[in-house]
């Protein structure tokens, strides 16, 4: 009988099939997270491995969004997250705002220095 190892809270599979999971773009952490419940995680809506991009606290959703970028849909990731946590998704709004007013502040400066 195949031994059968655990990749999430309540998920196992048969040994071998874990390191399968991590050889997808994005999934190098398949399978390590095994006390996280298999809706916790961000990875199946961007394309990687659904066992990886753990998003149970903020602590990990922020992480997941600063390594979205390495899945094959980043898009999937953050929106997973935003859903998950929306006060992530205000924050970076916020930021983005702050981000495009400190720009058009410096073209403006240097269009007056011309």
């Amino acid at each position: 009988m195949a031994r059968k190892v655990t990749v999430a809270r309540g998920v196992k599979v048969k040994r071998g099939v874990e390191e399968k999971m991590r050889s997808k773009p994005g999934s190098s952490n398949s399978g390590k997270y095994k006390t996280v419940k298999p809706s916790e995680f961000a990875g199946a809506a961007g394309g990687a491995s659904k066992f990886s991009f753990p998003i149970n606290t903020l602590a990990r959703a922020r992480n997941a969004l600063a390594r979205a970028h390495y899945a094959p849909d980043p898009e999937g990731i953050k929106r997973k997250v935003y859903a998950m946590y929306p006060e992530l998704k205000k924050r970076h709004e916020s930021r983005e705002k702050t981000q495009r007013m400190e720009t058009s502040l410096r073209s403006a400066g240097n269009r007056a220095k011309k």
